[in-house]
């Protein structure tokens, strides 16, 4: 059996990107909204609050976890086009998905991931490609260059959706 927790594999950390990669990346990150939207669709609220594994989080908070940490990546790429690599700073997502606002209603996240990635898109797709080598420093993973960041971002979306879709198709949930 494949790793609940990991539908789709493990992050696979690049340093560069080539041009046609990159804009691959870009068009994943411009889609996630839609795609994660489409794997929510129908679900109850029984559903919404059925964890996605045995001790993983549940549907409703992957949910309000997705725009958080997106908000999050999009002011990194700010950051990283703004200053000379700069810290960035890391928050406690476990913590962040037991917020009172994370047992609310999906639909208000739902649209801020969806207007959120509308932002970060344009901005993606008019950096130029010497700004994908500049670079941020995080605490924990060091030195990234905005392409890795790229990567990453592009893969958390399609992670997240696919443990919707695949807790959906292991409760035959259509």
């Amino acid at each position: 059996m494949s790793d609940e927790r990991y539908p789709i594999g493990k992050f696979t950390p690049i340093q560069q990107f080539a041009t046609a990669e990159r804009a691959a990346a870009i068009e994943q990150i411009a889609t996630a909204p839609a795609s994660f939207r489409r794997a929510v669709v129908g679900l109850d609220d029984a559903q919404l609050d059925t964890p996605y594994r045995t001790g993983g989080w549940t549907v409703r908070q992957v949910a309000h976890h997705l725009p958080d940490s997106h908000m999050n990546a999009y002011l990194r790429f700010k950051w990283g086009l703004t200053e000379n690599t700069p810290a960035i700073k890391t928050y406690e997502e476990k913590d962040w998905a037991k917020t009172p606002e994370t047992s609310a209603p999906i639909a208000s996240s739902l649209d801020l991931l969806t207007a959120l990635h509308v932002r970060w898109v344009n901005l993606l797709r008019g950096m130029q490609p010497a700004d994908f080598a500049r670079t941020i420093k995080h605490p924990e993973m060091g030195t990234l260059s905005l392409d890795r960041l790229l990567a990453l971002y592009a893969w958390h979306g399609r992670h997240h959706t696919a443990h919707v879709t695949s807790l959906r198709q292991r409760m035959g949930w259509g």
